[in-house]
């Protein structure tokens, strides 16, 4: 050793063969020191540095036999190259989405179902995602907005009291459950619709994974509140038309996952929202009341999410407004000849905001459905001038949607 140089740190590693875990022992002692510096390894089990030697070799790290003050040692310097499976492994982002570059403009199928920010072995299998884009799916509040969902959850068995005594008058009960019925495929769409494109989003952008999958859970929820509900009196469901179903299937056969948000999210499950807001206010039991509240309150993350999201892709693409305008269009053009909502549906909602069947009653009950009409027509315009729809184009775009309201 040169006089005035130091000599390498040294680490025995005794009897423990490579076999039996001696490299973690020389693999710790390397990450403490720079490329370029030395370790001395020294043991006393049978073949030890031919062990050594070998495990250097697989891992980057020259290595030489000496022998100081009489005794042998293994001199190992630590390679430059990444050593062993890090070797020309692929990075991956930022597990925490608020750091700069965390989140790629496109995730690499080679990246699979790593976590992101993990760094990924050279030869993993490539996995293709079809939205594996940013722009495709990205929404800055996807982590807020899941969070709170995760909050907010509630256990249909406790957060509603299914014992609650009432009776209702045999047409108001056929009302209620005609009314459900009806809610019940809308909420088939809207569960089918997230659930479909889950599975096609890169797990690079996880917290969108995560928002649609609680989004599902919301979805099969409410199915199960509102089947529940119809049973309560011994029911069986109502009436499903054509034309409900021509209009679900739409939002379904849609391709583009921004384009889908829009319909189903911004434009349908906010029509939702007043909807419920109505059963809240006009439902005639406090079961069906619970369920309006709760179910609403899920919905409104839904609308949520899919208003953050068009908003950071129309502020990146302002000309794919012009694609959701054509959507709309083509999707009424696609149902001009369908009926529109259920006749059933339409005759209990005034039923039920009536209250009872008198004629005094039914004009009352016919003008707040009226109103309901008005209300989510508003709803529709004043999301739709919020993405950047001038007033004019957010009226016509609203009086376009479905009859159907989702």
């Amino acid at each position: 050793m040169p006089k005035g140089r130091s000599l390498p740190p040294t680490i025995d590693i005794e009897q423990l063969g490579f076999d039996a875990g001696a490299h973690l022992l020389v693999k710790h002692g390397l990450q403490q020191l720079a490329p370029g510096e030395a370790l001395d390894v020294i043991g006393s089990g049978a073949g030890w540095d031919g062990q050594l030697s070998a495990w250097c070799r697989s891992q980057g790290h020259p290595c030489s036999a000496l022998e100081v003050d009489g005794r042998k040692l293994v001199r190992v310097t630590r390679g430059g190259a990444s050593a062993g499976r890090w070797r020309a492994a692929l990075h991956s982002g930022h597990a925490d989405p608020r750091v700069a570059g965390a989140i790629a403009d496109q995730a690499k199928a080679q990246w699979g179902l790593a976590a992101r920010g993990a760094t990924v072995e050279a030869g993993s299998p490539s996995m293709q995602f079809r939205l594996d884009q940013k722009e495709e799916v990205w929404a800055e509040r996807a982590a807020d907005l899941y969070a709170q969902a995760a909050a907010a959850q509630w256990d249909p068995e406790t957060a509603i009291d299914w014992k609650a005594e009432f009776t209702l008058p045999d047409m108001v009960e056929d009302a209620v459950v005609q009314v459900l019925t009806y809610m019940i495929e809308n909420e088939v769409a809207a569960l089918v619709v997230p659930a479909r494109f889950l599975g096609q989003v890169h797990p690079h952008y996880r917290e969108v994974q995560a928002v649609l999958a609680i989004q599902v859970a919301d979805e099969a929820r409410h199915i199960e509140v509102f089947t529940r509900r119809v049973r309560l009196k011994g029911r069986e469901p109502g009436l499903s038309t054509a034309g409900g179903q021509s209009s679900l299937k739409t939002l379904l056969d849609e391709q583009d996952f921004s384009v889908a948000e829009f319909l189903l999210s911004v434009l349908g499950e906010g029509t939702f929202v007043s909807l419920l807001h109505f059963l809240h206010a006009y439902a005639p039991d406090p079961v069906t009341r619970q369920i309006a509240r709760l179910a609403a309150r899920d919905e409104a993350r839904h609308v949520a999410f899919g208003m953050t999201h068009l908003a950071a892709r129309l502020e990146r693409e302002p000309a794919f407004r012009t694609r959701l305008a054509h959507a709309v269009q083509s999707r009424n053009d696609a149902l001009a000849a369908s009926s529109g909502l259920n006749e059933e549906v339409f005759d209990a909602l005034i039923l039920l905001a009536a209250g009872e069947l008198t004629p005094a009653a039914i004009a009352a009950g016919y003008l707040r459905v009226q109103q309901l009409m008005v209300d989510m027509a508003e709803g529709r315009q004043s999301r739709l001038e919020r993405l950047g729809f001038s007033k004019a184009e957010a009226q016509q775009l609203s009086a376009l949607h479905t009859r159907n309201f989702m």
